[in-house]
């Protein structure tokens, strides 16, 4: 049995040439009309908009790295909850089965479980338990750093997509994969990857063809899990859809609930905490019998009420990696679109042909970062690495020096890193976390404020969760 291509039933004509699309004796080129992205495991539909980004109270800490200015988020979406320890410990298992002859994939995917420690507190039973006992696998997975939650974001992309051609019948489930013949979706769409063929293959409308491996432009797969930019884990958190009308915004949020206080002020419900925060000093739960919020540490990631967006815990629980690098001054830099520091472009590694070389021993395909000869022509940016973009470094203006075309090598003028007593400990590395979590006061519950830490460290009381970038129109259909 051949599946048919993703084109409509009914033959459609260019309105460029005049060939019919769709068409086997007009050459077999495919179009599809009416595409709506189906909504990805465990997400939910984000409607973007223009909302006013930054801080809404008083900037106690007197930071000062996110004054209020208007922008604009494209549609996306996101994780309705936290990733929890049993999702992560899916990923663990994968990763153990598929690279058995690369246990270092393995080693490097662990999370730190000894983030739990402190030296005046008793603390070894979480250790132990929290991240592998059964009793823990709905809550949030924590000890994971910026870079490992990126990692896992490729891997469910890769999962998802693979189930998606599973489902379809174009290949078989393939439980036996190991080392770098295992499923990876950009490597599928350029052919490094084939599978095994299954029992309804994608019918090839080229009448020199009879089947065909299933292309971008079908539109089947789906786009990739990814951190959420600042910019709309902000816009999602805040969930202002439930407090406007016809472009008119009734009421502005400090949290992501109506109201200035963290109590529930429903009638049945009143008093109750609206989040999982430290209450005061010493304060991390309430009384016993009658505990308020509910957690000592952590607690289920679909715990309290969700916001207006249905998003479990965007205030509390465990704070949450975003995809940017931090600068306090970032506000005054970045685009009125979607926001975003942290760029850095890359290309494929091509051969001397011109073709995209062999995928690596982990089955991905290589990339490498842009080189000036590459972006030599490009009006749109002179960098590949725009992470200290406008931070004070010389290199981010055209021209530096006293001609025209003299490049300043050194990057590091304003933000050096360097662990002597005049350096920072921003860097390049430093990523920003938000949120607000179980051992916070709050202050920090509310979006606007936000906090950073390198890329390579982890805590006990920081998660995270996917987005998806939304493609076409940003209204989904109803």
């Amino acid at each position: 049995m051949v599946l048919g291509s993703c084109g409509n039933s009914k033959k459609s004509v260019s309105s460029t040439t005049g060939w019919a699309y769709n068409s086997p004796d007009h050459g077999g080129f495919e179009y599809r009309a009416g595409y709506e992205q189906e909504t990805g495991p465990g997400l939910v539909f984000i409607e973007g908009g223009t909302f006013i980004m930054g801080q809404v109270e008083e900037d106690v800490m007197r930071e000062w790295n996110n004054v209020p200015r208007r922008v604009t988020v494209p549609s996306f979406y996101m994780d309705e909850s936290e990733v929890r320890n049993v999702d992560y410990r899916e990923y663990l298992y994968w990763i153990n089965r598929v690279f058995a002859d690369y246990p270092e994939v393995y080693r490097k995917a662990l999370p730190d479980t000894l983030v739990w420690r402190r030296p005046m507190a008793y603390n070894e039973p979480l250790v132990e338990n929290y991240f592998r006992h059964p009793a823990y696998s709905e809550y949030p997975v924590v000890g994971v750093n910026w870079l490992q939650a990126n990692d896992f974001c490729s891997w469910r992309t890769d999962r998802v997509n693979e189930l998606i051609l599973v489902d379809a019948g174009v290949l078989e489930l393939d439980v036996n994969q190991q080392n770098e013949n295992n499923f990876d979706t950009e490597a599928y769409l350029l052919g490094q990857y084939d599978g095994i063929e299954g029992r309804r293959p994608m019918r090839d409308l080229d009448p020199n063809k009879d089947t065909r491996r299933v292309r971008a432009d079908d539109g089947m797969l789906l786009p990739r899990y990814r951190l959420p930019t600042e910019a709309e884990w902000e816009y999602a958190a805040l969930g202002l859809v439930g407090n406007s009308y016809e472009e008119r915004l009734t009421n502005r949020r400090i949290y992501p609930w109506d109201g200035h206080i963290v109590r529930n002020a429903s009638k049945d419900e009143r008093g109750n905490m609206m989040a999982n925060f430290v209450r005061g000093s010493g304060d991390y739960m309430g009384m016993a019998g009658s505990l308020n919020d509910g957690g000592d540490v952590t607690v289920p990631v679909k715990s309290y009420y969700p916001n207006d967006y249905g998003l479990y815990c965007m205030a509390g629980n465990v704070n949450e990696w975003v995809a940017d690098v931090y600068r306090p001054l970032s506000f005054a830099d970045t685009e009125e679109f979607s926001p975003f520091r942290g760029n850095v472009f890359e290309t494929k590694v091509l051969d001397e042909e011109g073709m995209v070389v062999d995928k690596d021993e982990f089955g991905e395909i290589r990339y490498r970062e842009e080189t000036d000869e590459d972006i030599l022509d490009r009006p749109n940016y002179r960098s590949a690495d725009n992470r200290n973009f406008r931070d004070g470094d010389a290199v981010s203006n055209i021209a530096s020096g006293e001609g025209w075309t003299e490049a300043d090598t050194n990057t590091g003028t304003m933000y050096a890193g360097s662990t002597g007593p005049m350096g920072s400990l921003i860097s390049d590395r430093s990523r920003v976390y938000k949120g607000g979590g179980w051992r916070d006061r709050a202050f920090w519950l509310s979006p606007g404020n936000r906090r950073y830490l390198d890329e390579r460290e982890a805590r006990d009381d920081l998660g995270f969760r996917c987005a998806m970038t939304r493609v076409g129109p940003p209204q989904a259909a109803r």
